[in-house]
This record gives C-alpha cells, structure tokens and sequence, in this order.
C-alpha cells in the first residue's frame, strides 16, 4: 500500500540502485539495497512483491517504509509503502502495491520490475499504526488498506499470543479482494458491489462490528483502521457509536 499516489510524470523506465557503501549497522535512516525474488498477483490490478534485504533490522507488524528508485540520469523518486510481510521474515520483506493510474513508481513496478531487479529501502519508520501483540486487536481495512492489517494477522498467526485478533476486510467485488486465499476464521468480508452467491453486497456495518464490541476482550480492543478517506471516516463513527473508546482507534489513510 503507497500512502501517496504516483504522479503523472514520465513513462516507466528501468531504475538501477546507484553505488554506494552501506555499513554494517544499518538504522532506519540508512537506504538499503533490496532485491526482487518474487512477483506475485494479488488481483487485476495488485501484486506483491517480494525483496530480499539481508541487512534487515525488522520491524512491527504495521510500519512501513521508504521506498526509492533512481534512474540512470540521477533522477529519483520515494514513496512510502507498509510493510506486508510479518516479522518473522527473516532477510526479507513484502509490499502489495496497487498499479495506480499515471502512478510513475507503481507503474514501474507493474510494468517493468522483474525477479534480479534491485531499489532502495529506509526503514522501518513510524511507530504509530505499529501492533506490539500483545493486545487484543480489531482491524478494519478497506482495498490496499488490508496490506499493513495482514502484516499483523500473519504475525499473530505465527507467534499465537493469548491474545485475539479480529479483521474485517471491504473490498468491491470478490476479484478485487487482496490475499483472497489466506483469510481464516478471524476474518470477516464484506463486498460492497459485488458478492458472492447467497450474500449480498453493502457497506460496512454497526452489525458486522457489534459482535466483537458488544462483548469485548479483557482489556478491550486497539482498533487499527486503514483504508481511503471514506472509509477511514465511516469505519471511525462506526467504532465510537459502539463504544469503542476514540483514543484506542488508530487511524492511517491512504491515496
């Protein structure tokens, strides 16, 4: 997920890493090189890509990152993407990105990235949307805005803290559904143009969350909510007009 859309500069071309020395003790504030291994199609218009980057330090499920591309005339450009991959990954890291329209970096990388291609990351930055796990957590994604939320059911999946997690995912339409094959019994869908047979579509909903706030946890929930503009605000009403305390809901936007 880019939380800045690509402009609508000049067509895609091949980016190289420039040379550089990185030492050993590579901090957040150190560009890293780091190596497709993987391309893998999420939907029409989403794809994950996964990096190699052995000097890796780690990070929280939830954080992102800078990611930069430079060209062979020096020109450069940085966006910032969560992180998809859980913790636990050792020496590698996964971004979904969305191919937005005119976007000059996502382009890039729908367009022209293949397997050996190579850019830069800094990171991990921002602790704010970050789950440490030990807490019980409500997520609330809509389209892309599921990408940081899965970094944290995967690692909640691999470590299995005491504590419950619960994801209720927006998409479209079933085709558009990010990770379609790796929800579980954690997960809630909801499709808003277009469900599959014996549902039916609308928006998010009191009655899709109530379950889970009627009768909350020890301790209550941290809400993490991520998604466009509308959904941020839709999903954030939704959550205080059930009780969901407003300083225990994290909000990221994106677009």
């Amino acid at each position: 997920m880019t939380r800045h859309a690509g402009g609508t500069l000049a067509p895609p071309t091949r980016f190289q890493v420039p040379p550089r020395i990185i030492g050993s003790n590579r901090a957040a504030a150190v560009w890293q090189s780091a190596r497709i291994v993987e391309i893998r199609r999420e939907t029409p218009r989403a794809s994950t890509f996964r990096f190699a980057v052995p000097g890796w330090a780690g990070h929280l499920p939830g954080q992102h990152l800078m990611l930069r591309l430079t060209a062979a005339d020096g020109y450069t450009a940085q966006r910032h993407y969560s992180i998809a991959s859980p913790p636990d990954d050792s020496g590698h890291i996964e971004l979904t990105l969305d191919h937005v329209e005119g976007g000059e970096v996502s382009g890039w990388f729908h367009r022209v990235a293949r397997p050996g291609d190579s850019v830069e990351v800094r990171g991990p930055l921002s602790g704010f949307f970050a789950w440490p796990g030990d807490r019980p957590a409500l997520l609330l994604g809509a389209g892309s805005g599921v990408v940081p939320l899965m970094s944290m059911v995967r690692s909640h999946r691999l470590r299995r803290p005491a504590v419950p997690v619960r994801l209720l995912v927006s998409a479209r339409t079933p085709r558009d559904l990010i990770y379609a094959n790796e929800y579980g019994d954690e997960t809630t869908l909801v499709f808003t143009r277009a469900a599959p047979p014996g549902t039916r579509p609308g928006r998010l909903s009191a009655a899709h969350l109530d379950p889970w706030l009627a009768q909350p946890p020890d301790g209550g929930w941290e809400a993490y909510v991520c998604g466009s503009n509308s959904f941020a605000e839709h999903a954030s009403r939704l959550l205080t007009e059930l009780g969901q305390p407003v300083d225990r809901i994290r909000v990221e936007r994106f677009g």
